[in-house]
């Protein structure tokens, strides 16, 4: 770190020591981190918070992202901001920066050198805006994974799956004994389940060309036409009677030997720990679905609404480099199941899952963009609608779903 910006770091943390040594300020925090693992990750934070001389004061929203956004953006914009609020990287806070209502944290992420020790560039690039930044990533989570339980299959006789193609062809031999093949839960997930498909079977390539460059003809291309042949496959075996509300659940039928697998984000790795499971013993984590080792460059990052009391607005700023410090983004981490944002941390206790996740980030071409970096949310979600009604209804065909998903990439805003 040069001169100046040592010197700029010393001079922040210096203000922000003083206002916080002064008086603990209470600080909102909207989320939507509520399930077990999730509960226990959080926790790591607000203590940081907290043993940082201020209060966390959590604002945890249930249900999902597609539901906490919302409320949280309304909030925002109705003039009753929270001090800090979650999101994920890419097109959701566009709006509210536009309307001046984010503090700017380029002077903390300038004292704290983030360009640098930040990992991969894309992550701070999303939160930054005409060369200022106005959020920062806490860490890297991919979609790319599916998760199985070994017992489940070993019981059954098979050999416990280690792609895709080997889950789907042992499918039929566990529903003989009825276990479900594979678990899934309404609404976004099976978008992830879908876009999951989409990289393992016309590639990661591909699915960029048509998420970022629209690129119609390869959405209604061959491709694509196998990835509606594949899911229409699947759906025999997920009927819509069996899908449940929540992410967690379709991962607790696989933790409980309900189910043999499920194909969900690496933040499921948390509730694996809190089952007290061992990756690589008692169960698999498939990066890629197992077909292709790689990882999408979702995540979660945290905004900071403006907030005219110059103490809440320290102590934002406070929180923000806080939260990027060494030993938060370890402990933080860990129990997320989540990748660290910086790679100068201390990683001994790291399980399996995450072993397999760094690997692959150290190989800058097997990482890609995340969809909501590519694309907006209107149409993610009418993709996800469009996706969740194929699944559900056997009297749609593959054709016709290809067909209605090239009409919402044709129509989507670039």
């Amino acid at each position: 770190m040069g001169i100046k910006k040592f010197a700029l770091g010393l001079a922040l943390s210096a203000s922000l020591f003083a206002v916080g040594a002064a008086k603990a300020t209470d600080l909102e925090v909207t989320h939507w981190w509520t399930s077990g693992g999730e509960a226990a990750a959080v926790a790591e934070f607000a203590k940081a918070v907290n043993a940082s001389g201020d209060k966390w004061v959590d604002g945890a929203i249930a249900g999902s992202g597609s539901v906490a956004r919302p409320i949280i953006i309304s909030r925002i914009l109705g003039g009753n901001p929270m001090a800090a609020t979650q999101l994920n990287p890419g097109k959701d806070a566009d709006d509210l920066i536009k309307a001046g209502l984010l503090e700017d944290i380029t002077d903390v992420a300038t004292a704290g050198d983030w360009a640098h020790i930040l990992r991969p560039a894309s992550q701070l690039a999303s939160c930054t805006v005409d060369g200022k930044v106005y959020c920062v990533p806490v860490n890297l989570h991919s979609g790319q994974w599916m998760w199985t339980n070994r017992k489940v299959y070993e019981d059954a006789g098979l050999k416990p799956p280690q792609n895709w193609n080997e889950m789907v062809a042992a499918a039929p031999a566990l529903q003989a004994k009825g276990i479900q093949p594979l678990s899934l839960s309404q609404g976004w997930p099976v978008g992830l389940l879908v876009n999951d498909v989409v990289v393992a079977l016309a590639g990661v390539d591909n699915f960029v060309k048509v998420y970022k460059d629209r690129d119609l003809a390869i959405a209604g291309g061959p491709e694509f036409a196998k990835v509606y042949q594949a899911l229409d496959t699947v759906r025999k075996f997920v009927p819509a009677d069996k899908m449940v509300p929540q992410w967690n659940e379709a991962i607790g039928l696989v933790i409980q030997g309900k189910a043999g697998a499920n194909i969900m984000g690496d933040w499921a790795g948390g509730e694996f720990q809190v089952a007290k499971m061992v990756a690589g013993k008692d169960y698999d984590c498939l990066p890629g679905l197992g077909v292709t080792p790689v990882l999408d460059t979702g995540g979660d990052v945290f905004y900071f609404p403006k907030n005219k009391d110059p103490a809440v607005t320290a102590a934002q700023k406070k929180m923000a480099a806080t939260l990027v410090t060494k030993e938060v983004q370890v402990a933080f981490n860990l129990k997320k199941g989540s990748l660290p944002m910086r790679a100068d941390v201390d990683l001994s206790a790291a399980n399996d899952c995450m072993k397999k996740g760094l690997a692959i980030l150290d190989h800058s071409k097997a990482v890609f963009p995340g969809t909501i970096q590519m694309i907006d949310r209107d149409s993610l979600n009418q993709i996800d609608d469009l996706n969740t009604a194929f699944m559900a209804d056997p009297t749609m065909t593959a054709a016709a779903a290809q067909a209605k998903f090239v009409d919402i990439i044709k129509k989507a805003p670039k």
